[in-house]
């Protein structure tokens, strides 16, 4: 098993975070890793992301990786705030070799057959399929994903609670990417926990 597809069988859901206050990410991890979901991918898309990457890296048990990495200056960054993976919105043959390269688990983003050809070429089988909803939801993954039998998928934007299952129902998912488990603002613990919780044994 690839070191990729280790990370996207540890929980049925990845938690996409969005974080804007260092502070809150320390119990944010907490919260998650003990309901259940020890993976977790800070998006790159806040100032602080790198040190929130850095602050969840002290939580034990948790696993952390970075989110909309585009390019290998912001990879470098993240491997540098100690990132366990990448997650990139799309797939470029410069981002993915820098990748490769670096020896880091790689989930790009596809959202065509065209694009998982490109990185079976370059030798990638396992792929964040986004915008998720967007691209056509489940009827679109499942056309796209019948001619690549070996390939395997985490679908992500704009999956909720409600269409989680349906998408994991699919053989070819391995799990989720999900951004509703933590709501933007100061953290609730609790909450947050108990919807890890939930979205953990969607897998069961």
């Amino acid at each position: 098993m690839s070191p990729i597809e280790t990370i996207m069988r540890k929980a049925p859901v990845i938690p996409v975070l969005v974080i804007d206050e260092v502070a809150h990410a320390r119990p944010i991890a907490e919260a998650l890793v003990k309901g259940g979901l020890p993976v977790l991918e800070v998006t790159l898309r806040t100032a602080s992301a790198l040190d929130v990457i850095r602050e969840m890296k002290q939580v034990e048990g948790a696993i952390v990786g970075a989110g909309t990495v585009l390019n290998g200056h912001a990879l470098e960054d993240a491997l540098e705030a100690g990132s366990e993976f990448i997650v990139s919105p799309g797939l470029t043959d410069g981002l993915a070799k820098a990748a490769i390269a670096a020896n880091v688990p790689f989930l790009p983003g596809v959202a065509t057959s065209a694009d998982i050809m490109r990185g079976l070429d370059l030798g990638l089988d396992r792929f964040k399929f986004f915008p998720a909803e967007a691209n056509g939801g489940i009827p679109a993954l499942k056309a796209i994903a019948a001619p690549f039998g070996s390939v395997r998928f985490c679908p992500t934007g704009g999956i909720t609670a409600a269409t989680a299952p349906g998408w994991l129902a699919l053989d070819a998912v391995l799990c989720c990417g999900g951004s509703w488990i933590v709501p933007k603002g100061a953290p609730d613990g609790a909450a947050i926990e108990a919807a890890a919780r939930t979205a953990a044994g969607l897998g069961q």
